[in-house]
């Protein structure tokens, strides 16, 4: 049980990227932009809110705490938020936005990997919640900028309401 919770913990962040990535390249053309154009600012806006958590939360490591060796080696710094967790949630939140389904698969991954950094002993509960949540809120907010600035239907002109001539 430990080897399975060792490599979640250390190497399954990569598949959320892989599977979005693949998702993403089976779009046609037009919804690649799209998407880019969404992922890419949401991302980088819940990595940013993560780093700003960070900037005023700090959480020690539970090894640090509990005075044991973790599962798999790590720094002895700032557990705040987890960046494993943080990414899987962010490309989670993300793939919600395009497909309920991906979405639902990429959130289950997101928690393994969550419960797996815990479980090695790298991270506090309270880490890969905080991550989940900088997560959800980040592409949350990316999302509502854009539905603010940019029109439903881009490609129709609105046209002013007249009264026919009779």
């Amino acid at each position: 049980m430990d080897t399975f919770f060792i490599y979640t913990a250390k190497y399954a962040f990569v598949l959320p990227v892989v599977i979005l990535g693949t998702y993403f390249f089976l779009q046609r053309w037009p919804r690649h932009l799209r998407m880019a154009l969404f992922a890419i600012p949401a991302g980088i806006l819940a990595y940013a809110l993560g780093k700003l958590g960070s900037a005023f939360y700090y959480d020690p490591r539970p090894f640090v705490v509990g005075h044991f060796t973790p599962l798999i080696a790590h720094a002895a710094n700032n557990g705040f938020p987890s960046d494993h967790t943080l990414l899987a949630a962010a490309l989670a939140s993300v793939g919600m936005f395009w497909d309920r389904r991906l979405g639902v698969v990429l959130w289950l991954l997101a928690i393994l990997i969550a419960t797996a950094r815990v479980y090695v002993g790298v991270h506090h509960t309270v880490d890969v919640v905080g991550s989940m949540g900088f997560g959800i809120v980040g592409v949350s907010l990316w999302y509502l900028v854009l539905r603010i600035s940019i029109p439903e239907k881009p490609n129709e002109v609105a046209e002013p309401e007249t009264q026919p001539v009779r």
